[in-house]
C-alpha cells in the first residue's frame, strides 16, 4: 500500500525539484499546509481520498490528491500559469514509493476562481494517484 503521506512527500520532493515552478512561487510557496503568514502566491497540500473508484471500497492502492494554488495578483493568469505548471510535472508521473511498484498519477479535475471572501485568486488541481504492484 501506498500511504497517503508517503505519496505527499514524494509529490512535493517532485514539485521542489521544477526550477520554472519555484520560480513561479517565489522560491517557498510550497505549503504542506495552509499558513496565514504565507508569502503569496503559494501552493498547499489539500484532502486526500483513499479508496477504489470503481467499487467505493477504501484502497490506498487508488487515491485522490488535491492541490491549492493561493495567489493575489491581479488577474488569474499568474494561478493559471502555476496550475499549467504543476500539470506539466504530475500528469502522467510514474512515482516509485514503497517496495510495492509505481503510483501514477492524472489530472482529474482542474480549476480557476476569484475568492471573493479570502480576496485571492484560487487554483483547484485533483490527481488520481493508481498504485499499480509491480509495475
Amino acid at each position: 500500500m501506498t500511504a497517503p503521506g508517503d505519496l505527499m512527500q514524494a509529490l512535493f520532493l517532485r514539485l521542489k525539484t521544477d526550477t520554472s515552478l519555484s520560480a513561479l512561487l517565489g522560491g517557498a510557496g510550497l505549503l504542506e499546509q495552509p499558513n496565514d503568514k504565507a508569502a503569496f502566491p503559494n501552493v498547499t497540500y489539500g484532502r486526500t481520498s483513499a479508496f477504489d473508484l470503481d467499487t467505493g471500497a477504501d484502497n490506498d492502492d487508488d487515491q485522490l490528491i488535491t492541490l491549492h494554488v493561493w495567489s493575489k495578483a491581479q488577474g488569474e493568469a499568474e494561478t493559471r500559469l502555476i496550475m499549467d505548471s504543476i500539470r506539466a510535472r504530475l500528469d502522467g508521473a510514474a512515482l516509485a514509493i514503497g517496495p510495492r511498484g509505481q503510483t501514477r498519477l492524472s489530472l482529474e479535475f482542474a480549476e480557476a476562481r476569484y475568492d471573493e471572501d479570502l480576496v485571492v485568486y484560487h487554483g483547484l488541481l485533483r490527481f488520481r494517484a493508481l498504485t499499480q504492484e509491480g509495475a
